[in-house]
């Protein structure tokens, strides 16, 4: 088996981490995207357009694991057209890369596929897991079910495991990232809980995101759909007292959701990016022996305070400090 780890949407937020992870974890990694802004700079890098076979496509021949990332951040105005471009790029590149698994000689062993926590409905009642869920409404719903229905209706090979990621809020503290955006908004006073502060955060650290990916990669028996969140599921205000904690600024004026409104369209982004309670619980890494080292999310929140950007964050993991070039993956715990 080749030993290859090939991302697609390599240059994005996840994309650049995982391809750092996998590249000091000393696998091979394929990077591709759409273009080298963003690309940490690890593995091999192969352009693709998002939709039509290239060379890209010679990277899956036998691949350990495909991992898809790629698709128009939804951290926009939902305009008509940028809706569109968010619904045909996932679809797209999915159909892409099921398309480049039927050509290959070897297929890989493993096709994860992007998803979101947003797939759920609205729950501030109960945690909604990866068996039991149910389905929310809207926009992203629709676009989460588009995207999962793309990706489980290519026909591949028997030998190609599949399995659709639906990813809570990753937390790293990385310029214009969730985690970015409330730190700075607490330092500045205004971190407040939003809306009635009570819906759920479904979030998950960093560390703990790739850790999870690569269980996921390891264990042969985990495929259709996993929820990748925390354990820990805090409420809105619960988290944002956390932060205030963290950058040391406990006065903290509320958000109302008519000040949420006025700030996302000067933002251009959408409301509902913190006002939907997501309470996406990880059953199944659970039970098949995940163990997350940052489930508690103050631990958490204070962690990424000392981690600011790519190489800080594999500098430092916890409590440990090590150089770049020797960091391996923390074992699972």
């Amino acid at each position: 088996m080749n030993p290859t780890i090939v991302i697609a949407g390599a240059n994005g937020f996840l994309g650049r981490y995982l391809t750092r992870y996998f590249t000091l974890a000393g696998k091979e990694v394929v990077a591709i995207a759409r273009s080298r802004e963003g690309w940490s700079g690890d593995g091999m890098f192969l352009e693709w357009d998002g939709k039509n076979q290239g060379p890209w496509a010679l990277a899956l021949e036998g691949a350990e694991a495909v991992i898809n990332l790629a698709g128009r951040s939804v951290n926009c105005r939902y305009t008509k057209k940028n809706r569109r471009e968010i619904l045909e790029s996932r679809v797209e590149a999915t159909a892409a890369i099921g398309e480049a698994i039927r050509q290959c000689k070897v297929p890989p062993r493993l096709w994860l596929n992007a998803s979101t926590a947003t797939w759920y409905r609205h729950a501030e009642d109960c945690p909604q897991d990866d068996w039991l869920g149910e389905p929310g409404n809207g926009f992203s719903y629709e676009v989460a079910q588009a995207w999962e229905d793309a990706f489980f209706m290519e026909a591949t090979p028997a030998i190609t495991r599949k399995a659709a990621l639906r990813i809570g809020m990753v937390l790293a503290n990385e310029a214009g990232t969730v985690y970015d955006r409330l730190s700075t908004l607490a330092k500045r006073g205004m971190g407040g809980a939003m809306g009635n502060g009570r819906q759920r955060l479904s979030w998950i650290h960093m560390e703990d995101f790739l850790k999870a990916v690569e269980f996921i990669i390891q264990d042969t028996t985990l495929d259709g759909v996993l929820n990748v969140t925390s354990p820990e599921f805090p409420t809105n205000r619960e988290f944002l007292e956390m932060l205030a904690g963290a950058v040391r600024m406990p006065l903290q004026f509320p958000v109302t959701r008519w000040m949420l409104e006025i700030g996302a369209f000067f933002l251009r982004t959408e409301t509902e990016l913190v006002l939907k309670s997501r309470w996406a619980q990880p059953l199944r890494l659970k039970d098949a022996g995940f163990r997350w080292h940052w489930a508690d999310p103050g631990a958490a929140v204070n962690d990424l305070m000392h981690r600011p950007g790519l190489e800080a964050f594999f500098k430092i993991s916890g409590s440990r400090s090590v150089g770049a070039k020797a960091w391996v993956p923390v074992p699972n715990r």
